[in-house]
């Protein structure tokens, strides 16, 4: 649940005004009234009143000066970024061999990117595939192929003379957890 701060602050302004024009109304019948042991005049409590909104329309005003600053330093951030940027590279390009100086204006130099062979690309491809394989990872289609097989009941038939008797139940094997199924899916053990 969540609350409006601005129309519940609308409501309070709202309310202390009709209280104030209450007041202002009926101040002849209302001469003073004691409250937590003050006795107040209705000045008194009409002064409050209007302090009251004074300050809420000020909170109002110094909302609406925030929100158009923010909005102005947006825009100047998002006008001025392209050249911000440019300045950084050209300086990180002129001082790259120095790093005391690149640091005076809060830069690191570049790192230098790792070159790799053919054959270490063709390695970490082998390994990814192999961890894949390992973990039993699969994409959104391989898991969908899978599907879940139940096992058949064998018909009940009266037991045989050689039978074993009451008491005794066959016992249906299913298929050891990472063999193939009839759809050629590989089923995998429960985690």
């Amino acid at each position: 649940m969540s609350t409006n701060n601005a129309n519940n602050r609308t409501q309070q302004q709202a309310a202390d005004q009709k209280l104030m024009d209450g007041i202002t109304k009926h101040e002849q019948a209302i001469s003073s009234l004691t409250i937590g042991g003050v006795a107040y005049k209705t000045a008194d409590i009409l002064a409050i009143l209007q302090a009251r909104i004074a300050t809420a329309n000020t909170t109002l005003s110094t909302r609406a000066t925030w929100q158009s600053a923010v909005a102005a330093d947006k825009g100047e951030l998002t006008k001025t970024k392209t050249i911000v940027s440019g300045v950084r590279q050209a300086i990180q390009l002129m001082f790259a061999g120095s790093v005391d100086t690149l640091a005076d204006f809060g830069l690191k130099p570049r790192k230098a990117r790792a070159v790799r062979t053919p054959a270490q690309k063709a390695a970490a491809s082998a390994k990814a595939k192999a961890t894949r394989a390992a973990r039993h990872t699969m994409g959104s289609k391989q898991k969908a192929e899978i599907k879940g097989t139940v096992p058949q009941a064998a018909p009940a038939t009266p037991p045989a003379a050689g039978a074993p008797t009451a008491g005794a139940t066959p016992t249906a094997t299913a298929a050891p957890a990472g063999t193939a199924t009839a759809t050629g899916a590989t089923v995998r053990p429960p985690q």
